[in-house]
């Protein structure tokens, strides 16, 4: 009974060490298969982008250079496939990029896909854009580059044009395409392609014409910080590791100073120890 409990013992603490190295990139993880994604895929992340432990990467997704993605944003790939983010773009706290199944059985479903330059996306994101916090772009989706998506938006089977400014709140549905150079009031709903043609142009006066800029230059040296501070981590970890390698194992017993035989407590304890074991060969 003893041996199984240490056993029982030791195989949980293996089990539970296991479990926390398998977590540090949990985050970032291929797809499981389905007759809508019958491949496995894994992120392609470039070097130079942030990607947070507390964010979630799955699947078929691309994200380039200086792309920060902040905690608790969820770009999954794993249904429609696939999604690309441009360089410069940041994906804020709580934002959701996903999309519809893209194959049914092997068979591409046309229309729950998004084209842009000659290549078709579940989802496409460009250059230099900032989805602000709690933002959802759902596909078939595309943003151009220089767009601002505001916090709580939603693109859903949406084009959106370049240098665009969508409000917080506001809704675009079925189809709509958005051209360069406008914005879409906050909490405005847009699902009908002549609504979309009538959104105001961005002019001089334009209160939020600028917004994008000052949210890429501070996502820009987010990232930037982040990324260093995640490879100085890194290499102090490697660094303990190599020095925990060359420092020797004690194989050799220390003398004590001073050893003397058991007293009356030790042979106390021991006699103790001795009627427990017997009591529980006792009770088999």
């Amino acid at each position: 009974m003893i041996i199984s409990v240490l056993l029982a013992l030791l195989i949980i603490g293996v089990t539970a060490g296991t479990a926390i190295e398998s977590t540090k990139t949990a985050n970032i993880r291929p797809n499981v298969a389905g007759s809508f994604n019958p491949t496995i895929e894994r992120p392609v992340i470039d070097h130079e982008a942030y990607i947070d432990p507390m964010a979630s990467v799955i699947g078929n997704v691309e994200i380039g250079s200086m792309v920060y993605v902040a905690p608790f944003a969820s770009i999954r790939g794993d249904e429609g496939q696939g999604i690309y983010i441009g360089e410069n773009t940041n994906v804020q706290d709580g934002v959701v990029i996903h999309a519809l199944e893209t194959l049914d059985n092997g068979e591409v479903i046309e229309k729950n896909l998004a084209e842009y330059g000659g290549k078709k996306y579940a989802v496409y994101i460009g250059n230099n854009i900032s989805l602000a916090h709690q933002s959802q772009i759902h596909g078939p989706a595309s943003v151009d580059d220089g767009t601002f998506i505001g916090m709580q938006a939603l693109i859903f089977k949406a084009r959106v044009g370049k240098n665009v400014v969508v409000e917080p709140g506001a809704r675009l549905l079925n189809g709509v395409v958005v051209a360069d150079g406008r914005y879409v009031p906050a909490g405005l709903v847009v699902s009908t392609q002549e609504q979309a043609d009538k959104l105001p142009q961005i002019t001089d006066d334009y209160p939020l014409k600028d917004l994008n800029k000052g949210v890429l230059h501070v996502n820009e040296q987010l990232a930037e910080g982040y990324l260093a501070l995640q490879e100085r981590t890194l290499a102090k970890e490697e660094a303990a590791e190599r020095e925990a390698m060359k420092t020797p194992v004690q194989t050799t017993r220390t003398p004590r100073p001073t050893e003397k035989a058991p007293g009356f407590e030790g042979i106390l304890v021991m006699g103790s120890i001795v009627a427990v074991y017997l009591f529980l060969q006792k009770r088999r």
